[in-house]
């Protein structure tokens, strides 16, 4: 659907068990599209997504050893 269209998509409710009366069926179709609609309203768009060098370039050093200082450098 998109955000001019009014009309709603058909909906389909499976009872599995008991057998509820339309006035329940309406009741719960009633509270669980308010949730929903409260839900969409608060709801945000996520941060910006990190690219694929931001995620993987934190990978490529380890954490500096500070207390092995520079004697303990090798070149080799």
């Amino acid at each position: 659907m998109s955000a001019g269209d009014d009309t709603a998509a058909p909906l389909q409710i499976d009872v599995v068990r008991g057998n509820p009366t339309e006035e329940e069926l309406a009741a719960l179709i009633a509270v669980v599209s308010e949730a929903y609609s409260r839900e969409e309203e608060s709801a945000t768009v996520a941060d910006e997504s990190l690219s694929a060098w931001q995620v993987s370039a934190r990978h490529l050093r380890k954490p500096l050893r500070r207390e092995l200082g520079w004697r303990n450098y090798t070149a080799g």
